[in-house]
């Protein structure tokens, strides 16, 4: 018996409706940072941009995203010139409320388009899979908690992740996919994280001959740099002949943040900082030294830098290290085989291994696997396999964000309701692997699951 999926237009619809309901809810303190940057971008000159510091909200993101408050702020004004004022701070009109929520809607549209273009892209035998796929990213309980509710603006810059990522599955569109992405990371830098994947696909299959990796393809090695120059000079330009680059990384790159963030994310720093934990109470019954002074750093990353009582310090240096060595492994198999499948999965491990070893990181990141990582799911059953602890790990490690009473049905009921439809409708579509399986592995997996 044949499926029928609701269309992309006709979920993203209902999904909008939905979401308009959730006005009223709980916001994070993001909310009053995205209004003081309206606030900044409309205030002041450009030059004190990112010197302006009023309020702790300082702007902290690439100039293309400072831009974009700039255009949203020319609206704002219109609806509340109060909420556009730098001195008026923690300002929420119920204007302000519903004006920004609103934005983050229609510049999800964005979403919409990009998912759209991977349905329509899709080869014909798996095109329903692939539209299974996008309504299961339009609907992502991640973007319903992190934009909808909690509120920010990741779903459009997803959007243009996905365009990028769409188009670079067609050989003659990897120049405009590259530029978009190099256009993303000019709107917000953690999109670095997936850079090397980004720079190995390129180097490989635009910038080298398909024949021999030791001839170069000049013309197009020469339209993809000054396509990426002008984009970036068209970002950090203006900053750069103000002389202010200087004072815009130190925004971009606060690492006196410290290791972790303030809701620990689910990774391996989070499993070293509750290990030193635990070796607080251990270590004066074996004779190991405990420093005093790392016993204040009670909550780790929320103000200031991370200290350990016990175990060796972090620094920056030894997370990129380590994020740079774990990146490098699916890199190799990318640049020997460089597929557009290869490519998503290159770009889901670089965003997973600097989510496991990064610095500084928010458990917002785990979208930065769990997007990418959809797009080729339902490939087959070994991808699903490794999705599907994924798709419910990463979305409930979502829920200490909304820690309100009222909002904890919606986040429980919503995500409980996305993971049985999803992962019951993945389970129907992946077809079996035609690679051999690796029995410790798949076996490792099988057993995860089940428990």
């Amino acid at each position: 018996m044949s499926e029928h999926y609701p269309t992309l237009a006709q979920t993203a619809l209902v999904a909008a409706a939905f979401k308009i309901l959730l006005f009223p809810a709980y916001k994070s303190t993001d909310f009053e940072v995205h209004r003081n940057w309206l606030a900044i971008t409309n205030s002041l000159p450009l030059e004190k941009w990112y010197f302006e510091k009023t309020s702790e909200w300082t702007l902290d993101y690439p100039p293309f995203f400072a831009y974009f408050e700039w255009i949203l702020a020319h609206v704002a004004r219109l609806i509340d010139p109060l909420m556009v004022k730098v001195y008026n701070l923690d300002y929420e009109s119920w204007q302000t409320v519903y004006f920004q929520r609103t934005t983050v809607i229609i510049t999800e549209l964005v979403l919409v388009w990009a998912l759209q273009t991977f349905i329509d892209n899709a080869p014909l035998k798996s095109r329903r899979a692939a539209q299974v796929a996008a309504l299961s990213i339009i609907l992502s309980p991640g973007l319903l908690i992190i934009d909808h509710i909690h509120f920010q603006y990741n779903g459009f810059m997803y959007g243009i992740l996905v365009m990028s990522l769409v188009l670079a599955r067609d050989k003659n569109e990897l120049l405009t996919s590259g530029l978009i992405f190099a256009a993303l990371l000019c709107f917000k830098h953690i999109y670095l994280y997936l850079a090397p994947a980004y720079f190995v696909y390129l180097l490989r299959a635009y910038c080298l001959s398909s024949k021999s990796i030791f001839r170069i393809r000049f013309l197009n090695s020469i339209k993809l740099g000054l396509g990426i120059g002008t984009i970036f000079g068209a970002a950090f330009g203006p900053f750069a002949a103000m002389n202010q680059i200087p004072q815009l990384l130190s925004r971009l790159f606060p690492f006196s943040r410290g290791l972790c963030h303030a809701y620990w994310a689910p990774n391996v720093w989070a499993l070293y900082s509750f290990a030193d934990r635990i070796l607080i109470h251990i270590a004066p019954r074996v004779g190991w030294t405990v420093d005093k002074n790392a016993l204040q750093s009670v909550t780790r990353g929320l103000v200031g830098d991370t200290a350990f009582a016990v175990l060796p310090e972090i620094s920056p240096r030894t997370c990129f290290v380590l994020t740079l060595f774990f990146q490098v492994l699916p890199l190799i198999k990318l640049f020997s085989q460089p597929t557009w499948e290869t490519f998503i999965g290159a770009v889901t491990l670089c965003g997973y291994s600097s989510f496991l070893f990064g610095w500084h990181v928010h458990e917002k990141a785990i979208l930065l696997v769990v997007i990418p990582f959809s797009l080729i799911a339902l490939r087959d059953r070994r991808h699903l396999g490794a999705f599907r602890p994924l798709a419910v790990a990463g979305h409930v490690s979502l829920f200490p964000l909304l820690f309100t009473p009222a909002e904890f049905p919606i986040k429980t009921l919503y995500t409980i309701t996305w993971l049985v439809v999803f992962l019951m409708a993945f389970d129907r579509l992946a077809p079996a692997s035609n690679k051999p399986r690796i029995f410790l592995l798949d076996r490792f997996n099988h057993i995860w699951q089940e428990l």
